[in-house]
């Protein structure tokens, strides 16, 4: 599974980016709007958590700047009805976290209004997630604990995005990393920057 692309973006048009990494591979990437949005500029180098989906007309890569973005799209996918098409529309409507609220919730009428969404997908969209996305309702992640703060500041000094630097900084807490240092933190996620 490709589970990330990072590199310069080369690319944007209508709801596709076309990202091209350091190893002269291009990749071209659906994003939602709210994505879409928030990109740098062409020629900027972009970090895209992704999703692949495989089907039998062939296969298509999803991007997300945010890990609960992927997540979400992860689980819209799981409810019968909802393809990728729908799971994009949904994103750019609602967002990941007014989303993932509004299926906790079981706001039907905001459901509703995603296009491709009536009545009876919403009712099954808060049926089958509405306890499944506790992690993606209620704001931020956790704020980062003292040690993780300076880590994420020195991977931004070497350069490394915000967004980026974060996202490798919670998976190295995540990976038994709670009680490391700072220092240790900063090469676990340099670890997983350079291996992704």
């Amino acid at each position: 599974m490709i589970a990330g692309v990072e590199g310069h973006l080369a690319a944007k048009a209508a709801d596709r980016v076309v990202v091209q990494t350091p190893g002269g591979v291009s990749y071209e990437v659906t994003v939602p709007l709210g994505v879409m949005e928030r990109l740098p500029g062409i020629g900027e180098t972009v970090s895209l958590a992704t999703e692949l989906v495989v089907r039998e007309d062939g296969w298509a890569l999803y991007g997300f700047l945010e890990e609960g973005e992927r997540r979400l799209f992860q689980r819209l996918l799981t409810v019968n009805g909802v393809g990728p098409k729908i799971a994009v529309a949904f994103l750019s409507t609602l967002g990941a976290e007014r989303g993932a609220s509004a299926i906790q919730k079981k706001d039907l009428a905001t459901l509703s209004s995603v296009s491709g969404v009536g009545r009876k997908l919403a009712e099954r969209l808060a049926l089958e997630l509405s306890d499944k996305l506790g992690e993606l309702v209620g704001g931020q992640p956790a704020p980062l604990e003292a040690p993780a703060r300076a880590a994420l500041a020195a991977l931004e000094r070497l350069g490394y995005g915000g967004a980026e630097a974060e996202r490798a900084l919670r998976q190295a807490l995540a990976g038994d990393g709670s009680d490391a240092d700072a220092e240790a933190l900063v090469r676990r996620a340099l670890h997983i920057l350079t291996t992704k």
